[in-house]
């Protein structure tokens, strides 16, 4: 009798470690069979059948509305509730949409979902409730400190460590009342303290802030930490370790970054009428369209067309200096037109006399013409005695956080 209890209770042990296995293998293959769970903009995409495009050129936004089902007369409702706030008019070319359909027979559209960029959307709700939501994706911010070394050009030291070509414009921006970008040497130096933006916290969105930076150039280290003092608009400028501003009277180009192909001089051989001539301004070579801005505040006194200069535009600062810039394929301002420094005014181009595009800067002192790379010009401002102990005070940790990340060498 033992010996038959003693199979009994086998018997049962086995059956039911089998059927313990059994369940976990079913619970297993139900598990892969669960698609994953997405979710974005704020929706399950799991509950939708979902359809992301393009907008292309010639796309409106009832043709869009139309391919997906949804009929004229509930277009022209949708419109007439949302265009406060939302004009699907304005549609742009180039950006992504998604439109969310009902898991239905008829796959109804429920929802339409603008991409205005990579953290700004609209939500359309375009069932029976129809409405608008401005969102944004999560944005997170992150700190980073970098230091690089300029072996050919700016570009190439930043992508030889990955990083976005964003920060070539942001030290450009810094430093260019300071340092003449198109005079970079091998070996120059640079490290930064600055923020990114990411999406979700994985897809990087861009530059938030540069906190403080220095650009070692010829030797000499140029400073540059950002702090507020205007408390009407609440901008923020650059200034050196010395409180001075890096803004100054004029830009060192009108172009933010290129290279300069024919220098101020009295004697040139000009490359379309095959003569030696003076040459009486710099020429910066850069691509068709590259935008071109004014170098100081001004007035534009001439935005015209004659057949050496090409399209060109002519700016008075003050009763010393003017400035005048030619050659563009596109003029953007008008004569009488008040410009800042940094202001749009036209575009690269090679109208006139030139064989290549490219702007030819000139520059007027008291009505003569001069090479500005020669010249005293107006200095940076430095900031107020009363505000000096406070900047120095916060940039005191900034230095030393830049001054203790190492300089890369080639």
């Amino acid at each position: 009798m033992k010996n038959l209890g003693l199979v009994l209770m086998m018997l049962l042990v086995l059956t039911s470690c089998n059927n313990d296995e059994k369940d976990q293998a079913v619970k297993k293959v139900e598990k892969k069979k669960l698609p994953p769970v997405e979710k974005e903009y704020g929706f399950l995409l799991n509950d939708f059948e979902v359809v992301r495009d393009t907008i292309k050129s010639g796309d409106f936004f009832g043709a869009i509305m139309d391919k997906n089902g949804v009929e004229p007369g509930k277009v022209y409702e949708i419109t007439q509730k949302v265009k406060d706030s939302f004009n699907p008019a304005r549609i742009t070319a180039g950006k992504k949409y998604m439109i969310l359909r009902a898991k239905d027979s008829a796959k109804t559209p429920q929802y339409f979902i603008y991409q205005k960029n990579k953290i700004d959307y609209t939500v359309l709700s375009l069932g029976d409730s129809i409405y608008v939501e401005n969102r944004k994706r999560p944005v997170t911010v992150k700190k980073r400190e970098i230091s690089g070394v300029v072996t050919s050009s700016l570009s190439e030291a930043m992508q030889a460590q990955g990083l976005s070509n964003m920060l070539v414009y942001e030290l450009s921006n810094i430093y260019q009342w300071s340092i003449d970008f198109f005079k970079l040497q091998k070996g120059d130096q640079f490290k930064m303290v600055y923020h990114e933006k990411y999406i979700d916290d994985t897809i990087f969105a861009g530059i938030e802030k540069v906190d403080a930076a220095v650009f070692k150039h010829s030797g000499e280290p140029f400073y540059a930490f950002r702090f507020n003092t205007d408390t009407v608009s609440g901008k923020p400028s650059f200034y050196d370790a010395e409180a001075k501003a890096l803004q100054s009277f004029f830009l060192k180009a009108p172009l933010n970054y290129s290279r300069i192909s024919s220098r101020y001089t009295k004697r040139r051989f000009h490359p379309v009428q095959k003569r030696w001539k003076a040459h009486l301004g710099t020429d910066y070579a850069a691509p068709y369209n590259t935008p071109i801005v004014s170098t100081a505040n001004g007035t534009v006194i001439a935005s015209s067309y004659t057949s050496g200069n090409g399209n060109y535009v002519k700016i008075r600062h003050n009763s010393k200096y003017t400035t005048q810039y030619l050659h563009m394929t596109k003029r953007a301002v008008r004569t009488g037109q008040y410009v800042k420094q940094g202001d749009l005014i036209g575009y690269v181009g090679s109208t006139g006399l030139a064989t290549g595009p490219h702007v030819c800067y000139r520059f007027w002192v008291n009505g003569k013409q001069v090479d500005p790379f020669r010249q005293n010009l107006p200095s940076a401002e430095k900031i107020k005695d009363s505000l000096k102990d406070e900047y120095f005070a916060f940039i005191e940790p900034l230095k030393k956080e830049l001054d203790e990340i190492p300089y890369k060498h080639i």
